[in-house]
């Protein structure tokens, strides 16, 4: 296959065709492109997986696996994108077979937010989310980590590495969760002066790219990034609307859903979608340009 947009790692894409339908699994693919495209890799090939049960021990079977030694040493490809989340053993396992970076989706989705992130606030958040993923999968493939070089999933918010070390990842977490409860509360205050002034709140939501922060802009003048990248907006954006029919209400711009999010980000992101929370209206945001825009 011809290589995709990117400008970084060459990476081979491992997907799963999820209920057989080819329709579902060419979604799944070319969202799993896009993300990858966005991390900042060049697709050079991809391998389809059927939907059955992974092998405990390298996720694919012998025949797939072999398949993907050949696509790995043809492309000498830098990285193995999965769109599925792998156990800390089948990524170490994969890693030793295939001699190159193995970076499951959860991984690539919080390397995509480390390098979206731009306030403390979204680097916090982004920080919980990556420390809590990558905790439990220290003992499956610490050393591993602590080999590789820079690049997709291995960096933090601000192009920081990674730590590896138990020990003071363990004192990290104990910092950035404590720091994120000031966050919180700094948002309750925020809140108290708006909700004082008794204008309804009206959240923008949908899938990422699916054109909030347009619309956003659009009814607020704001200059708020408009980008077709997946994730451009961390940050909830906020500011005061007057309606046709002189109403004044609060918009918000919030991040976007994505299928399959991981855990880590709905939680660590909980200070951001407690804005969605406390809306009175949920404005859907869908692109209805997209493939399969039921599924938005």
């Amino acid at each position: 296959m011809a290589k995709e947009t990117g400008h970084g790692e060459e990476a081979v894409l491992v997907g799963t065709a999820g209920d057989g339908r080819e329709e579902t699994a060419g979604a799944a693919l070319e969202e799993l492109k896009e993300l990858a495209v966005s991390a900042g890799a060049r697709v050079a090939a991809v391998l389809l997986r059927r939907s059955q049960r992974p092998d405990p021990a390298f996720f694919l079977g012998p025949g797939k696996i072999e398949e993907l030694r050949q696509l790995v040493w043809e492309h000498q490809a830098d990285l193995v994108i999965f769109d599925d989340e792998l156990t800390p053993v089948q990524a170490g396992n994969l890693e030793e077979l295939l001699a190159t970076k193995i970076v499951d989706r959860t991984g690539l989705i919080l390397d995509i937010f480390a390098q979206r992130a731009q306030t403390r606030e979204a680097k916090l958040q982004v920080e919980k989310a990556q420390l809590e993923y990558l905790f439990p999968r220290l003992s499956g493939k610490g050393k591993a980590l602590s080999r590789l070089g820079g690049g997709i999933g291995t960096r933090g918010p601000g192009e920081t590495k990674l730590e590896t070390d138990r020990r003071k990842l363990r004192q990290r977490m104990a910092i950035v969760n404590s720091r994120l409860k000031k966050v919180r509360a700094q948002r309750h205050l925020q809140r108290i002066p708006r909700e004082k002034k008794a204008w309804p709140l009206l959240a923008l939501v949908g899938y990422t790219s699916a054109g909030k922060s347009t619309l956003f802009r659009a009814l607020t003048g704001t200059e708020v990034e408009v980008s077709e990248r997946l994730f451009s907006t961390l940050d909830p954006a906020l500011r005061r609307v007057v309606l046709p029919n002189r109403q004044e209400v609060f918009l918000v711009d919030t991040v976007g859903f994505i299928r399959k999010l991981p855990h880590q980000l709905v939680e660590a992101f909980r200070a951001t979608l407690e804005e969605a929370s406390h809306a009175d209206l949920l404005l859907h945001v869908v692109n209805l340009a997209a493939p399969h825009v039921d599924e938005e």
